[in-house]
């Protein structure tokens, strides 16, 4: 029919209401609105497989920004402190951008869910560059910290934006294929960015490792900008809950300065850290209860512990990511002591640990586009990364064994990565992926640095030794008796594989709900 009539569905519905409002609804006149001369509205046309594999390339290339000025800036530190003569506030370059991504990670990911993913990837990548070019241009350590803060807020907005923005294009049980290329590009950046950066200070000039991120942001809006429009649309408008964003970010910075400074720049029982402590105890309480008074909060708690997927998809994510972090941070320590490596050959031997965590993930992804019982490969992986990790806990091997059992233990960590993100994005509804996934990064990262700052912890008892002071001092390091180190680290690998151990029996409990997707589960596997 081409024409609709509003009274013809009120007489319908009428009969099944209460009188009084039955004979007020009877009284309304009758509309006829003629939708003849309406223009269909159609769906957008499918992405063809060239299309999605434009948007991953660009998408890729976005991450592997964010994620190199992570690893880039690290070795060019030495050269920036000496043409600003100031050596003792270096480590805020650092810092600043780490703060400001961890802060604004959920952020983004809700109002990717409010304002679409077109717009905040935008933001994002014009923050991003806004921050490098600022940073390529300070003319003194104050700006440059400033900038790296503004730099942080884009790359930290970069991550939940792009897992999301997957998450329109492929289906739950075609993603996780993707999530290892993610993967990838991490192990890439970490890699590749500390090589560059020494190779830009030394020879070129440490600003081009803030400039080279102009070109590349260019081109990766120019891949994904024309496809953004055919990208399915699932955000929904509606009331930003600004003061819960703002009480979650400060609540994060707080937390975040204390698992830096403590134990390094500070005692940990030190006024100062006590009284973070107490600031990030009570930002963290108002935001609680702020989100469970509030119609719309920015962040619905509910959704993190609803149901028997979100949970414990984000617990055994962020226990995997920490145990990693936090051996690849301390691991150099081990081989310059125990084995007595440089600086360069123990950051060579670190590429099994990143690598190999690659390939478990690639692997992952695969068998989840295949198996109907995909959580499965996690569980095993993560089972066997607990096992190795116990075995480095209580034998000393020779260097070769140690980064065949590293190579192991990676390999089966890598698996929790994919199903754990594909999991939680599949458990949730369409509207509601970018904040889960934002909420997915915050917690990542806060567990990694928590991790990091745990295992220093364990290594200064065990040694009684200041070994924050490794990278500028040799002295202290170097007068540490190679048992002794032996020692300290068969407890951090202890620490580790209890972590893995969490992060085993978190996808054993959690629920493993059917991927959508193309039917490609073979009959052999379907049991």
């Amino acid at each position: 029919m081409n024409k609709y009539e509003r009274q013809g569905r009120h007489s319908a519905d009428i009969k099944t209401l209460p009188e009084d409002v039955a004979a007020e609804l009877a009284r309304m006149p009758t509309e006829v609105i003629d939708i003849s001369d309406a223009p269909p509205i159609a769906p957008p046309a499918p992405l063809t497989p060239g299309e999605v594999r434009t948007i991953l390339m660009s998408l890729l290339l976005t991450m592997f920004l964010a994620a190199l000025d992570q690893t880039i800036v690290a070795t060019a530190l030495p050269t920036i402190g000496r043409q600003f003569q100031d050596v003792s506030n270096l480590s805020w370059v650092i810092t600043a951008y780490l703060l400001a991504s961890t802060a604004v990670a959920p952020v983004f990911g809700t109002l990717s869910d409010i304002y679409g993913r077109r717009v905040m990837i935008i933001v994002s990548l014009s923050l991003f560059v806004a921050g490098s070019i600022l940073c390529a241009v300070a003319p003194n350590i104050t700006v440059l910290i400033l900038a790296r803060g503004l730099q942080g807020l884009g790359g930290g907005g970069i991550m939940p934006v792009v897992q999301t923005v997957i998450s329109d294009v492929v289906s739950p049980r075609e993603r996780g294929q993707y999530q290892a290329y993610f993967s990838g590009v991490w192990m890439a950046a970490g890699l590749v960015g500390p090589v560059v950066g020494g190779v830009f200070a030394e020879h070129l000039h440490w600003s081009l490792i803030f400039w080279i991120n102009v070109p590349l942001a260019v081109v990766s809006l120019a891949m994904l900008l024309p496809k953004m429009g055919k990208i399915p649309v699932f955000h929904r408008k509606r009331k930003v809950d600004w003061l819960g964003g703002v009480l979650l970010m400060a609540s994060a910075v707080a937390v975040m300065l204390v698992l830096t400074w403590g134990g390094n720049r500070y005692l940990w029982l030190s006024p100062t850290i006590l009284a973070m402590m107490g600031a990030a105890i009570a930002l963290a309480c108002a935001f609680v209860w702020h989100a469970g008074n509030t119609e719309e909060p920015f962040l619905p708690l509910s959704l993190l512990t609803r149901g028997t997927v979100v949970p414990y998809a984000m617990v055994a994510g962020a226990c995997a990511l920490g145990a990693l972090i936090g051996l690849t941070v301390h691991l150099p320590l081990y081989y310059e002591v125990v084995y007595h490596l440089s600086a360069s050959e123990a950051g060579l031997a670190l590429i099994p640990l990143a690598a190999i965590s690659t390939c478990g993930a690639a692997f992952a992804g695969r068998t989840m586009a295949r198996a109907k019982h995909y959580k499965r490969v996690a569980i095993a992986g993560t089972s066997l990364a607990t096992v190795f990790g116990i075995v480095l806990a209580t034998t000393t091997l020779p260097l070769w064994g140690l980064l065949t059992i590293l190579s192991l233990l990676a390999l089966g960590l890598g698996t929790t990565f994919p199903v754990s993100v594909t999991s939680l994005q599949n458990a949730v509804a369409r509207p509601q992926i970018g904040t889960v996934t934002g909420a997915m990064n915050f917690f990542r990262a806060l567990m990694a640095s928590f991790t990091v700052a745990a295992f220093a912890a364990i290594l200064l008892m065990a040694l009684g030794a200041d070994i924050s002071l490794a990278g500028e001092h040799r002295g202290p390091v170097n007068s540490i008796p190679v048992a002794d180190m032996i020692t300290a680290f068969h407890y951090v690998f202890g620490a580790a594989a209890v972590m893995l151990a969490g992060a085993a029996l978190c996808m054993v409990a959690m629920e493993e709900r059917p991927l959508a997707g193309p039917a490609t589960v073979p009959a052999e596997m379907a049991e």
